[in-house]
Parts: structure tokens; C-alpha cells; sequence
């Protein structure tokens, strides 16, 4: 495989520019940088979906979706070296940015062993940084900006302190191998067996001919050659065996997770608030817990490919980068250290500036479960009461009063609910939801969803343990080191993390906090997109898989829920001695 050089659209693109690793294996990179010559800073990624597959040929209706709703992204641009959760380099090229894409590891056009998220691949990050430092083109600064896995990986080589890694900016991107990403509350997840296998595996090196052809090259995005189905499969990690044998937490996810106190360098951390499952607490985790000193965190709305691209994202990226690579602007004088858009009914969005996280001012506000009238009480019942469930099954709910007046619920949240179990076990999915006057739910989109509730939580009750150091009484950590599995018929105290949210409750709405067997739907048989946005295969939805309300991020995988453990029944306790709450971050008017 040979790299060439042309000029192309104001640009010089040098394709396919090795870069050997310690052990010799040769990874692949494309770089765009201006014609002017001289040394520029760089903007630069690095991961498994193919550095030179458009997102318009790889990700079609997302793209379609994009661009119909958001014209501006595709002005001034010929979105050709558009790809997916990265840079689109005509849009940085012109204002004196280097862009640099590197397929990792056994991906795209780079061979070797694909192992997603690994040690090995986060070396190989590290060493990149430092290649791309050396070049004749580079001015020494290099920042790390893209979307999920390209804003989860910057977390972790972050942690690495490459010398000359600048900035980062992490746009929804998880960070916890374990928690934000496999296990919520210690449910095993089922979404990243699945990603590998419709997203990652599609573009593994050795793909060859049978991998998809550049649209607008005619080249092979995952290399010359064509590898065998079992030399493929002998070239990558099982992720889903990995996962599944590796059920608490321990070395294989700390190896695949950030040292917090080694992340130091300056950071922009964007959060989803509908990005429950991946793209939400990881982002308000690295900028709590982080070393670094110069960090700001932001939380938007919308698809989670949507914001990083429109106007607003990317010249928010530019100022901040600007500062940290170029020593121009005014960053740090102009930004907020928490810059949120508070979520209303209908999508709508409005920005405000907030000093800390969470909130200054924050009302933290319990509600109690009565588990006889099925409501949310601002006092505990004075006798303890009970309701039960079918732990597989749709659970029950629990209603505040109807709002007198608009109320602002800002934050993380947490819920203190008193369980007993049949089995031995129980996971306890627990949803936040909001109801208009006439009793109609009201949706909200999400990162992958366009139906989704205000929030989500989620327990394993045998997970219950928590990790007293890094608790919080906003959000409790869970250790998840080991099992302590429930004695039938006893009752438990189990602390459930939400992840963070935000969602002005108007006068006349109803808040609802549902305690669930099983992930939430909506119970839409499907959600659609429009027939020109929808996939060719007539599903709706994130690579086929339905909208419900969860969109992939699901926890179905029966030989990790067995129905002889965590079927039979729940119960739920309320009042007296067993005073099951939530807490809320209801934000004043006036602060």
C-alpha cells in the first residue's frame, strides 16, 4: 500500500502516510492541510470505522437526516472527506488547521489485531500524537476533537500525557470501559457486541474486495488485500466474549478506562442530555473528576452526530482550539466554565452560562413513593406500604402532583428505593417521564432515538455496594466488585444512579418516576423517520434497530438475565421504616 499526495478542493491531502508502531506494524493516515505551507496545529483522530468512508455512503439516512435539517453543514463545503464523528477538513483546512485521520489498529486501511479500545490501541494513539508533533507540516500542537468513540478514546490517551497532545475536545463521548458503556448499574448492555459486529467488523482490515469501494476515490477503504473469513476472525478480539466473562469490574476495564488524576491537559467535554446509554456521563464524569485545571463543559441536544456539525458546535470547537493551539482569541475570557442549553417541551433549547456542575443553587428536592396511591408525595407515608410486579415485566409508576407552576429540574438524579426479591436477584430499570395536561407522555429526542423519556436509571440489586469514596449524595458510584446476591423474601436498600438531565416541567405537566423488569418502550410499534430518511431496508432507526425509546442501548441479552434469576417478582416498599425517594435538582427561578 503505497501513500500518494495530491491537490484537491484548496487542500493538500496526503493519503495513506505510514506510521510505524513499536512492534512494526504500519498504521495508515490521511492528512489535509493548507496549500500555503509552513507549520500548522493539527486537528486529529484516530479509530475503527474507516478513515475514508464518507458519511454520506456509510451512515446514509443519518447524513440525509443531517443535512435536510441542517443545510448549513453542507455550505462551503463538498462534504467528499466528510466522515462519520470527525472534522470535516474543508471546513478547518481554511482557517490554518491540519487534519489528520488514522485508521486504528486492524481497521480501514491499517493491518494488525483489532481489539476496540484496548492498551494496545491507546499506545498506538500516543504514538501517533507524537509522529504527527515531528512533521515538518505541524507547529508542535496537536488536539483530539470527534464524536463517540473518537471523543472516548481522547479521554483514554489523554490519561497517557502524550508531550506534545494540546487540547482536547470530547464530544459525547463516554468514558468508563465498564459503567458507561457495557454494564449500567451492572446490567449488562448489549450495544457494543452489536456495534462491532454492524459498524467496526464492516470495515476490518482485510475486508479488501469484499468491503465497500470510496464513493468518490473508487478506492478500497479497508485495504488491497482480501483476507479469508477466518484469518479475519483470528485478527480480532470476540468483544462479546470478552464482555461477558468479564462481569465485574476490575483490571480488563480499568486497562480500557481513564486515570482520572493523569488527565491534565485542557478540555472541552460536550454532553447529549439524550444520551443515556453512552453519550452523557462519562462527559459530566471527566469534567468533575479530571486533574486538568483549564477544563469547560457543555450540554446540548438533539442526535448526537447532529450538534458536533452544525455552525454552533464547530465554531464553538474553533474558538476553543484557537486558543489552546494558536494563542489567539478569547476562550477562556468569553466562555463559561458550564455552558448548557436547557431542555423544554417540544425539543426547544435555550443556552445559559453556570459556573459549576451541578448547578450553583441547586434545591435538591425529595420526592416519596406511596406505593398504595401509586403517587410521588412531598412527605413519606407514615406506614409502610408495598406493590408488586413481575420482574420481567412493565413494572409500575409513581406521579407527582400536577405542576401549579413551571418547574426547572436540572442535574443528576437519584433514587433511594427499598426492593424485595423472589429470586436471588433483580434489575430494577427505573425512567423519569413527563405527561401533559390530557395525559399524553411527552417525548424528547435523544441521542439514537427521536422518542425517548426525560431520563434513565438502572440497578442490578445485587450490585448494590457502594464505592463510599466516590459517592456522592447527588450520584451514588457503585463499586461493582463483587455480587452480593439477595436472600428471597428480604428487603434492600438500593441506591440508583440517573444519569444527568434537564427538562422545564411547564404548569398543568405531570412528572413520573416508572420502576421497570425491562428496558422502557413507548409501545410505538415504530417510530418513523420520514420514507426519504428511512434505510433501505425499510427499518427504522440506528442500523436497523427499532426506535422504542432506548434505541440500541439495550439490555436483552437472555443468558445474562436468565428468567430462573431475575424473573418471579419485585416488590417495592414505601413509607415507615422503608422510605423509598427520589431526589431531584429542581433549580430556582431565582438564584
Amino acid at each position: 500500500m503505497n501513500q500518494r499526495s495530491e491537490i484537491a478542493d484548496g487542500m493538500r491531502i496526503d493519503w495513506d502516510v505510514p506510521i510505524e508502531m513499536d512492534d512494526g506494524v504500519v498504521l495508515r493516515a490521511d492528512v489535509f492541510r493548507p496549500l500555503s505551507g509552513g507549520r500548522h496545529p493539527v486537528i486529529m483522530t484516530s479509530g475503527p470505522y474507516a478513515k475514508n468512508l464518507p458519511f454520506e455512503q456509510g451512515w446514509p439516512w443519518q447524513w440525509n437526516l443531517l443535512t435536510t435539517t441542517w443545510p448549513e453543514v453542507v455550505e462551503g463545503t463538498t462534504s467528499k472527506y466528510n466522515v462519520w464523528e470527525t472534522a470535516d477538513p474543508e471546513k478547518w483546512v481554511p482557517h490554518g488547521y491540519a487534519c489528520v485521520r488514522v485508521d486504528s489498529r486492524g481497521a480501514g486501511r491499517s493491518p494488525g489485531y483489532l481489539d476496540p479500545f484496548s492498551p494496545r490501541e491507546t499506545r498506538d494513539y500516543y504514538d501517533c500524537i507524537e509522529w504527527v508533533a515531528q512533521q515538518t507540516w505541524c507547529n508542535g500542537r496537536v488536539g483530539l476533537n470527534g464524536i463517540s468513540y473518537y471523543g472516548i478514546n481522547c479521554w483514554h490517551v489523554a490519561a497517557l500525557q502524550p508531550p506534545h497532545l494540546s487540547a482536547i475536545c470530547v464530544w459525547e463521548g463516554a468514558a468508563e470501559w465498564y459503567r458507561d458503556m457495557n454494564f449500567h448499574g451492572g446490567i449488562p448492555s448489549t450495544f457494543w457486541p452489536w456495534l462491532a459486529l454492524t459498524q467496526i467488523l464492516r470495515v476490518q482490515y482485510g475486508m479488501g474486495t469484499r468491503g465497500p469501494i470510496n464513493m468518490h476515490t473508487g478506492e478500497l477503504i479497508c485495504g488491497e488485500e482480501t483476507l479469508s473469513e477466518e484469518e479475519l476472525e483470528a485478527n480480532r478480539c470476540d468483544l462479546a466474549r470478552e464482555l461477558r466473562s468479564h462481569p465485574l469490574d476490575g483490571n480488563y476495564y480499568a486497562d480500557r478506562s481513564p486515570d482520572w488524576a493523569k488527565v491534565e491537559v485542557p478540555l472541552l467535554s460536550a454532553a447529549n442530555w439524550g444520551g443515556h446509554g453512552l453519550h452523557l456521563r462519562g462527559n459530566f464524569e471527566g469534567f468533575i473528576r479530571s486533574a486538568s485545571q483549564q477544563k469547560w463543559l457543555e450540554c446540548h441536544g438533539f442526535e448526537h452526530w447532529t450538534t458536533f456539525y452544525t455552525d454552533y458546535g464547530r465554531e464553538m470547537q474553533l474558538r476553543f482550539f484557537d486558543h489552546f493551539l494558536r494563542d489567539a482569541g478569547s476562550w477562556v475570557e468569553d466562555q463559561p466554565p458550564v455552558s448548557i442549553n436547557v431542555r423544554h417541551v417540544g425539543n426547544n433549547f435555550v443556552p445559559r452560562a453556570e459556573s459549576e456542575w451541578p448547578l450553583a443553587g441547586t434545591a435538591w428536592t425529595k420526592l416519596y413513593l406511596d406505593p398504595r396511591k401509586g403517587a410521588l408525595t412531598e412527605q413519606a407515608p407514615s406506614q409502610a406500604e408495598t406493590i408488586t410486579y413481575d420482574a420481567l415485566g412493565e413494572g409500575v409508576m409513581f406521579r407527582a402532583p400536577v405542576s401549579e407552576e413551571e418547574v426547572e429540574i436540572t442535574g443528576p438524579v437519584v433514587a433511594k428505593i427499598w426492593v424485595r426479591s423472589s429470586t436471588t436477584d433483580a434489575d430494577l430499570f427505573l425512567n423519569l417521564q413527563l405527561f401533559d395536561p390530557e395525559g399524553k407522555e411527552i417525548h424528547f429526542i435523544a441521542a439514537v432515538d427521536p422518542k425517548a423519556p426525560a431520563a434513565f436509571g438502572w440497578l442490578r440489586a445485587s450490585h448494590r455496594k457502594l464505592n463510599l469514596d466516590l459517592t456522592e449524595e447527588w450520584r451514588p458510584y457503585h463499586a461493582h466488585d463483587e455480587m452480593e446476591l439477595l436472600v428471597p423474601g428480604k428487603d434492600y436498600e438500593c441506591d440508583v444512579e440517573f444519569w444527568p438531565t434537564s427538562i422545564v416541567v411547564p404548569a398543568g405537566y405531570q412528572l413520573a418516576l416508572s420502576i421497570r423488569g425491562r428496558d422502557y418502550d413507548h409501545g410505538s410499534q415504530v417510530v418513523p423517520l420520514g420514507d426519504q430518511l428511512a434505510p433501505s431496508t425499510g427499518a427504522t432507526g440506528f442500523h436497523g434497530v427499532e426506535m422504542r425509546g432506548c434505541g440500541p442501548f439495550l439490555h436483552n441479552d437472555p443468558l445474562q438475565r436468565p428468567a430462573s434469576i431475575f424473573g418471579g417478582e419485585v416488590t417495592i416498599h414505601g413509607g415507615g421504616a422503608t422510605p423509598s425517594h427520589v431526589l431531584l435538582p429542581v433549580i430556582p427561578q431565582e438564584r
